[in-house]
């Protein structure tokens, strides 16, 4: 071959391997280079098809095949599509003369196999899966705000039925274990070695020389059968309905381009349907939300995990013997995910007894992980194990890391830090799980301040993957490098914040709740706040996620945040929805869901029944007159005070330092809050933004300025921010 791409093995039994090995790169990717050497490649095969019997198509890499340069689909604009879609049409045209070639062609899939590389493997006529440990097998490109454009949703619905298509691959982007692959119908075989992967190719070649394609056999038929088929049309009604349930409402067109792209496809000749599929494909790459997407989910949250605020020069140090203070709701979890972690945990308490309900925490969850069959009971008894429940603080002795996870009392924590301290190891990391209080008030507490950090879990710590590493103004940079390391140890995404008042992501939702309890205040009914704030996007209602978090807590927080404020010498701004939580926790007694009873009604099994009726008599209607009309706030209003609002929380947390990077704003905005996907993060929401002929900082600030003088000084703009508009620049 004259590329260095793509290997050509021919074997003394007429058996063809194709090794796909990029120079330089971890990874193959659908890059130009690469097209062009496929291309060489299809031209070799068909010029030289009588020298083979057959085809395997595998990978050099320890993985099969990735996606696409996500750069260039990052990059594309409006101006685009019509390159955009010459690309996916010249991939297309080079896997149908692959899939037409008139020899066998085997998929040799030799690990992750995603998006476009999957793409790749689907062009062939049989595929053969290696079972190997964290492989994964999918087309997840709805994530990213896009559709598999290369020929994946035509030939996924040709292989196995729109609606298996829909609810198994594409639609919702899942990414397969190579046996969930094999029952969904997307692979052929599944093996256990290389070797067995290799044998069965050629087995499969020799009893299969006229391999086709299904599609390109005569009286063949969509599985499930096409739109015009009364099973399929009586189902079809239900996936739009679907995800107007799933989306809410939230500005995100992938999913329904993709229903369109599967719909319309089966409904006419293979041509035709790839056609269809490249234009929606191009559309959506070319639209604002897949950059944004693609920008914050891959790039930024790839810098996030690789640990872009790490200090750099100190060696990557995993915490072996982790001592847990405080068994509660908090505790328990954290020490369940660092025994998962594979780490010694003691999860101490005030008794052995209180430690082990505790411990039922992690027990719990590895039962219910059995009972659907994704780890064994011996790997539920090895994490148990790993879990020493206990009262004796002399148990601890020599961990190398701590967290401290008792009540939000300041008092309490530095009684508890101060008193584990003489245990530890002589460098152990010392850390508290906070999620307000200042860290300097903490680091007092013991001898060694510089080996002090905060971690801010958020919860349910099992299930939510960012962590705030709160930086003090005595930690040392060794201690920071270590705190990114145990984050990356315990799979999550670590955000580097500086030691204020509730650091970043809860300054960032108590704007975006403020909005959402002022409009409460203002006379907007609740259920148009909550239709407000998941059309804008964000996962539940406003109303919704206080319940959940637990005005107990929040109510704290906004009080220190006051006295932080005032502390400083500023002024707290309040606004017409400031009082509503002190209201609702200390007139009312519903704190939340945990209570039973919140801004939600809640059956016994903590299930929402509906709004309470009382926050139209307290709030929207109240006897003083104050006013019940939508006509107040516009919708539109409604939906942007929220995202406007946490967005210049987000600006001047930049500003000020709390957050130093890009990436680590945006990625603490969504993972942290909830802060909608579609706009890439709170720092990126600023940059996208367009309204007339203004478009990012420019045309925000003067969206901003507007809900100012609508709706007071929450929406002041930062003076940064507005430099950066005054001057053209973008944040990024």
């Amino acid at each position: 071959m004259s590329n260095d791409i793509l290997r050509w093995d021919l074997g003394s039994d007429r058996i063809l391997t194709i090794w796909v090995d990029q120079p330089d790169q971890p990874t193959n990717t659908m890059t130009e280079p690469v097209l062009a050497a496929l291309q060489e490649v299809v031209d070799r095969l068909e010029a030289e098809r009588d020298t083979f019997d057959g085809v395997i198509i595998t990978s050099g890499k320890d993985t099969f095949f990735a996606g696409a340069d996500l750069t260039i689909l990052r990059d594309s604009g409006a101006d685009d599509i019509e390159k955009i879609a010459n690309g996916l049409d010249a991939w297309k045209a080079c896997f149908r003369r692959i899939e037409t070639l008139g020899k066998p062609v085997v998929a040799a899939i030799n690990g992750t196999a995603l998006g476009g590389g999957f793409e790749v493997a689907l062009a062939a006529h049989h595929r053969i899966a290696l079972d190997k440990k964290g492989s994964q097998i999918g087309l997840p490109e709805v994530a990213f705000g896009v559709l598999p454009g290369a020929g994946g949703v035509t030939r996924v619905v040709r292989m196995i039925g729109v609606v298996s298509g829909m609810l198994n691959v594409f639609g919702q982007g899942q990414r397969h274990r190579p046996a969930k692959a094999l029952e969904v119908g997307i692979v052929d075989q599944v093996v256990a070695t290389e070797d067995e992967m290799f044998a069965a190719a050629r087995a499969w070649i020799a009893a299969n020389p006229d391999a086709t394609q299904p599609w390109d056999r005569p009286g063949y038929r969509i599985p499930g059968g096409t739109p015009a088929s009364p099973g399929l049309a009586a189902n079809l009604p239900a996936f739009p309905a679907n995800l107007r349930k799933q989306l809410k409402g939230a500005p995100m067109p992938a999913p329904a381009a993709i229903l369109s792209t599967a719909v319309e496809g089966a409904q006419v000749d293979l041509d035709t349907a790839f056609a269809i599929e490249t234009r929606y494909c191009a559309n959506l790459i070319c639209g604002q939300v897949s950059t944004n997407m693609i920008k914050a989910l891959f790039f930024d949250l790839n810098a996030v995990n690789k640990g872009v605020s790490r200090p750099a020069g100190f060696e990557v140090r995993r915490a072996e013997k982790v001592a847990v203070l405080g068994a509660g709701m908090m505790g328990a979890a954290i020490a369940y995910v660092v025994a998962r972690s594979g780490s010694e945990v003691v999860l101490r308490d005030v008794s052995v007894e209180a430690a082990e309900r505790g411990k039922d925490y992690s027990r719990d969850l590895l039962e219910r992980a059995v009972a659907k069959g994704r780890i064994t009971p011996g790997e539920r008894d090895e994490v148990l194990a790993r879990i020493l429940a206990t009262g004796d603080i002399s148990d601890v002795k020599g961990a190398d890391f701590v967290v401290e996870a008792v009540f939000e009392d300041l008092e309490l924590k530095r009684k508890v830090l101060a008193e584990v301290e003489p245990y530890l190891a002589d460098d152990a990391l010392i850390a508290s799980n906070t999620s307000a209080l200042p860290l300097r008030e903490l680091a007092s507490a013991v001898s060694r301040p510089a080996d002090v950090i905060g971690l801010h879990f958020f919860s349910p710590v099992d299930k939510m993957p960012l962590l705030e590493i709160v930086v003090g103004e005595h930690t040392g940079a060794a201690a920071v490098a270590r705190a990114f390391d145990f984050a990356r140890q315990i799979r999550k995404s670590p955000i580097a914040v500086k030691d204020v008042y509730a650091f970043y992501a809860n300054r960032v939702i108590g704007e975006f709740v403020d909005q959402a309890l002022s409009m409460l205040g203002e006379g907007v009914h609740p259920a148009s706040i909550e239709q407000a704030t998941t059309q804008a996007g964000f996962p539940v209602g406003a109303l919704a996620l206080l319940d959940e978090v637990n005005m107990s807590t929040t109510v704290k927080i906004q009080r220190g945040q006051v006295a932080a404020i005032e502390a400083e010498g500023g002024t707290y701004v309040t606004t017409p929805g400031t009082s509503i939580q002190e209201r609702m926790v200390t007139e009312f007694e519903r704190p939340g869901r945990l209570a039973g009873q919140g801004f939600y009604e809640y059956d016994d099994t903590g299930r929402r029944l509906g709004l309470w009726p009382g926050l139209l008599e307290h709030f929207v209607r109240p006897a003083d007159g104050a006013p019940e009309s939508e006509q107040l706030v516009p919708f539109e209003d409604a939906k942007e005070r929220l995202l406007v609002a946490a967005a210049l929380e987000a600006a001047r947390c930049y500003d000020a330092g709390i957050v130093t990077t890009v990436a680590e704003a945006n990625i603490g905005s969504i993972l942290g809050i909830g802060f909608p996907a579609w706009t890439g993060g709170t720092l990126q929401y600023i940059d996208q933004y367009s309204r007339g002929d203004l478009a990012g900082p420019a045309a925000f600030v003067a969206r901003a300025d507007e809900l100012r003088a609508r709706y007071g000084d929450r929406f002041v703009v930062p003076t940064g921010l507005r430099e950066r508009a005054a001057s053209g620049e973008h944040i990024s």
